[in-house]
């Protein structure tokens, strides 16, 4: 079930800067987590974004928790 979840996300070069998006769409997953940490629902997603399934949703989440298991994590400061 993960696999299948995570294979909805997709990195190309030519698709959002090649930035990760859902199934090769102009959805960064970075805009989904934003809007899911102000506090839109799935289904208010769903209704705003048709093309969009709970899977997408779902996918991102697990996404952005794979990234967080990393050994360390620094700071950047911007100059």
């Amino acid at each position: 079930m993960e696999n299948d979840l995570l294979k909805r996300i997709t990195l190309n070069p030519n698709v959002c800067f090649g930035k990760p998006t859902i199934r090769n769409m102009r959805y960064p997953v970075e805009m989904i987590l934003d809007l899911l940490a102000a506090g839109m629902t799935f289904e208010e997603l769903l209704e705003d974004y048709p093309d969009l399934e709970r899977e997408d949703f779902q996918a991102c989440l697990l996404f952005a928790g794979k990234l967080m298991k990393v050994n360390s994590i620094n700071q950047v400061i911007a100059a």
